[in-house]
């Protein structure tokens, strides 16, 4: 009857940067500013005691769980776990993201955007990434009620949780903002009751 506190990596690019579509195969550093959103992070959950913490094996992940799991010190030690690592962008990994665009058609990203709806190229192991999320969900469920897990992933992973999750806000946007988290409440059924938060600056 736990928690889950799930949390999109902060940025990786700042102002002035060539953006592209960073996934799996792009271990790039948080940026300046996505360090100051995983410092936000950090101060929004200072007064959480998390009894376990998970990243993906991406150093963005890793540096966002570090900074809200640094601002206490009671905090577990932080594990990776396969699953939440990011999807592959296939052709359009690390590409400038006018340029995927100009690929895929607005259709197809709009599509992905709203509905979770892969384009053609990219390579996304749906079962997986749910039954990932189904494995956690059924571990959270179990835990005692005051006990609060985080875990740290990119928004191609964190999308899909919406699908495992029996309730569901009407008109849920899949997709997490850099630096923004969610929370799922385990019980007698999981439920979402927050998303696409971002704590101030």
């Amino acid at each position: 009857m736990g928690r889950i506190i799930v949390c999109r990596h902060g940025n990786t690019f700042d102002k002035g940067d060539v953006v592209t579509r960073v996934g799996g195969r792009t271990d790039l550093p948080l940026s300046t500013s996505g360090q100051a959103q995983a410092d936000a992070l950090g101060r929004h959950f200072a007064d959480t005691s998390f009894h376990a913490a998970y990243c993906s094996t991406l150093q963005r992940t890793r540096q966002t769980a570090i900074a809200i799991l640094s601002a206490r010190p009671d905090s577990p030690e932080l594990a990776t776990l396969p699953f939440l690592t990011e999807i592959d962008y296939g052709p359009d990994e690390n590409v400038a993201e006018e340029k995927v665009l100009a690929r895929i058609g607005q259709d197809a990203m709009r599509a992905w955007e709203e509905d979770s709806r892969v384009p053609q190229g990219w390579i996304v192991d749906k079962p997986a990434i749910h039954s990932g999320w189904k494995a956690l969900l059924a571990d959270t469920s179990r835990l005692p009620a005051d006990q609060t897990i985080l875990v740290v992933t990119s928004n191609g992973v964190a999308r899909f949780l919406p699908d495992v999750v029996d309730a569901v806000p009407t008109g849920l946007q899949p997709k997490l903002k850099t630096g923004a988290w969610g929370e799922v409440q385990c019980n007698t059924g999981t439920r979402i009751v927050a998303w696409n938060q971002r704590p101030p600056a």
